[in-house]
């Protein structure tokens, strides 16, 4: 998320980024006999995915297969990212059961390279040193380890933006021009005066936002230092940007603009087609999930507008192959494929998820989407993506995020204290990083 790529990407996606897939099933690649996958010059890749990477929906599978007729694609996929890492985590451990390509979100990506290179492949010995030029600086260190080793090839970024329904708001008396909503919402404190706006004349059951985790984590990926300094320190403690968007996220809560709904949830999916919320902060993948999730009843209802605050990004992944794959070689081909400049632009076009390849960025700076009523998605992401801050990520990133945003979770849907959830989300860091 991928936000999620952000995300969730994300995750998200997308930053990480979130399909409706069946839950992850074992995949069975490092263990099972390899007899007859192989003969005959057949192979069958395993492919296990979290959120909307949209490779099946975008025809790209079908197209990779077209080209090398010996080779079919399996893939599974879990919707929450915290559940699929996990399991990840468990057969890494015991060495069966993973696919041929595993993704990992951006935020763990730190972990691979620093704590688990012995369980991942070096795609230099591939050759994927001469792909480096293909991708932005910071998407490819960040799958690098020290001695020079690149664990994981990228998929998308998470650039940020905000996507809203016009038919809610103009219910709500409110504008839906996106370019005079960017100027309102310039701030995080317009986006949530205009909240509160909406709040007053809002349709039946329906809030301003999904939830303060999604505002939290929206507002954080608009920095370079988060959770953990460029020295390796944790340092959220006492970081005003996590204070700042620990503030507006509870004053959220407080002030009543969220639908309390956790997301990737069942209930989540099944408020976009409701319209139990009126905006959703969306890095670029997520605009995949909103099309699956509200269907082509939800064609022209939405539109897309500049973020609040500034540009950011959440989310995003990377494809990586496991020392314990069964077609390491062929598995590395593929992964190369769709990570390539061509297939990342039609990703984009089709799906959502906006570029990590310098190539296809450029590529895809005119798009527009009809579903959100022809926004331009190609200039409001890319310009998003050319002003967003490299981020600093630590090793256990991603659990320090799932520690915040579960406690926020706690105020607004338990009505816990800011106070009490902010101490409950550091004895859960504690427990993550110990």
């Amino acid at each position: 998320m991928p936000i999620a790529r952000a995300a969730k990407r994300a995750v998200v996606r997308l930053g990480a980024v979130a399909l409706t897939g069946a839950l992850l099933a074992a995949c069975g690649s490092g263990s099972s006999d390899g007899g007859s996958d192989s003969a005959g010059g057949k192979v069958t890749l395993t492919v296990d995915l979290f959120g909307s990477f949209g490779y099946k929906e975008a025809g790209l599978y079908a197209e990779y297969e077209k080209l090398h007729p010996g080779v079919t694609i399996k893939q599974t996929d879990t919707e929450d990212e915290q559940d699929y890492w996990k399991s990840l985590q468990t057969r890494l451990a015991g060495g069966g059961g993973l696919a041929d390509v595993q993704a990992v979100e951006v935020g763990r990506i730190a972990s691979v390279t620093q704590q688990q290179a012995d369980k991942f492949e070096d795609l230099t010995k591939y050759g994927a040193d001469k792909l480096k030029d293909q991708f932005a600086e910071a998407k490819w260190s960040a799958a690098t380890t020290k001695e020079g080793g690149v664990l994981g090839l990228g998929t998308d970024v998470g650039p940020e933006a905000m996507c809203y329904r016009t038919d809610l708001f103009q219910q709500a008396g409110l504008p839906t021009d996106r370019t005079e909503l960017a100027g309102k919402w310039a701030t995080w404190d317009g986006y949530l005066e205009l909240g509160r706006q909406y709040k007053a004349k809002a349709p039946a059951k329906s809030a301003w936002l999904d939830s303060v985790g999604s505002l939290f984590t929206i507002m954080i990926g608009q920095e370079k230092e988060r959770y953990y300094d460029a020295s390796g320190k944790l340092i959220y403690e006492d970081n005003p940007a996590v204070k700042a968007a620990w503030d507006a996220s509870t004053e959220a809560a407080a002030s009543g603009l969220s639908a309390k709904l956790d997301q990737w949830s069942p209930q989540w999916n099944q408020a976009f087609a409701a319209g139990s919320f009126a905006t959703l902060p969306c890095p670029a993948w997520m605009l995949g999930y909103i099309k699956g999730q509200a269907g082509d009843a939800g064609k022209g209802k939405w539109d897309i507008a500049k973020l609040p605050g500034g540009a950011g990004n959440w989310g995003g992944s990377y494809l990586t192959v496991p020392r314990a794959a069964k077609h390491k070689k062929e598995a590395y081909e593929l992964i190369q494929w769709l990570t390539a400049p061509e297939q990342q632009a039609k990703l984009f076009q089709k799906q959502g998820n906006f570029p990590s390849s310098t190539g296809a960025i450029a590529k895809v700076a005119d798009a527009k989407d009809p579903y959100f009523s022809g926004a331009p998605i190609g200039r409001i992401f890319g310009d998003a993506a050319k002003a967003a801050p490299v981020q600093v990520l630590g090793v256990h990133d991603k659990n320090v995020a799932d520690q915040i945003t579960n406690a926020l979770s706690e105020v607004e849907r338990k009505g816990t204290s800011p106070q009490k959830a902010w101490s409950n989300a550091k004895k859960g860091v504690e427990n993550a990083t110990g």
